[in-house]
């Protein structure tokens, strides 16, 4: 029977090891955790070993070509977390210095603002620091778990999770244009012609549609939507040489989509719709944990930096 992270020899463990652990358990791999870590997967094993040890339990198994965390191993992940929090308390302190400090960041986002925001934040952030290590992954159907499970130390989404231990603040506005190729098609002029085309829009394969997808379904504005594809870099190619339509938010028509042409929505498109149907709020997100971190806070500020800079020069 496995002892409990509260009885084990307490000096045998570090806050390293328990980082391997947490890493293998979120993973589900020892080789995807030693690339998330840059260390040697033989590193991370005989780390692995040691802790197995420690506790007198295999804490994983293989199943198939993953591995899965024993029960006794799902009972420790929390307590870990808990000490890893504790630690990074203990030793954040008041004096951060971007200039001296080696920071390690995972973000979640989905495509359009990770190809938006993320690029800029980390040559913004590379600048300033010793070391900045970025992971970015996806945040799919985004939930409070993500970030109450240290999946990901921020989420952007437009759609962030909820929870007294989550907290949320905006971080750009933005509003969906009409995208299409202008040697095939003019801009809908009316709700009639916009109806009459035809469309492309973005289902993520781990998410719901677009909120604006959803907004128009609501009204009952039916499209005739012939093509959806996985993410918006997905678009260009459909729309080239076509006379496609695709709604996306403006900031996404400057970014990616600027050999497109671009129009607003017909105003009589909208014209009994709630005001701001249209319009793209994005947030992030992080758990209360992070709240007071200073180099935590100050990537934050870093990230909404980032946001102005994309509202002034698009």
């Amino acid at each position: 029977m496995g002892t409990a992270l509260g009885i084990l020899d307490h000096l045998a463990v570090d806050g390293h090891l328990l980082r391997l652990f947490v890493t293998v358990y979120d993973e589900g791999s020892v080789s995807a955790a030693a690339r998330r870590l840059d260390m040697a997967q033989s590193a991370v094993s005989h780390a692995l070993n040691r802790l197995r040890r420690l506790v007198g339990d295999p804490l994983f198994v293989k199943s198939g070509r993953r591995i899965v965390a024993t029960q006794h191993a799902e009972r420790l992940v929390p307590q870990a977390r808990a000490i890893m929090d504790g630690l990074k308390a203990l030793t954040a302190g008041d004096g951060f210095d971007p200039a001296q400090s080696r920071l390690s960041w995972t973000v979640a986002a989905n495509d359009f603002q990770r190809d938006l925001l993320l690029p800029r934040l980390y040559a913004r952030v590379a600048a300033q620091v010793a070391d900045f290590r970025l992971q970015i992954v996806p945040s799919g159907r985004p939930t409070s778990e993500m970030l109450r499970e240290a999946r990901c130390d921020l989420l952007i989404s437009p759609a962030p999770p909820e929870g007294l231990d989550i907290i949320q603040k905006r971080l750009f506005d933005d509003r969906y244009v009409c995208v299409f190729d202008g040697t095939r098609r003019a801009g809908p002029g009316s709700a009639a012609d916009f109806l009459a085309g035809r469309h492309l829009t973005v289902v993520h394969p781990s998410a719901d549609p677009l909120n604006f997808d959803k907004a128009l379904e609501g009204l009952g504005i039916r499209r005739d939507v012939v093509v959806s594809v996985a993410n918006f870099s997905g678009l260009a190619p459909f729309l080239r040489g076509t006379d496609l339509m695709a709604c996306v938010p403006g900031r996404l028509h400057a970014l990616e989509l600027a050999d497109f042409q671009a129009a607003p929505l017909p105003p009589d498109l909208l014209a009994s719709a709630p005001p701001g149907t249209d319009a793209l709020r994005m947030y992030m997100a992080w758990h209360l944990r992070a709240q007071h971190d200073p180099a935590q806070a100050w990537l934050r500020g870093q990230l909404e930096a980032v946001a102005r800079e994309t509202a002034d020069n698009g």
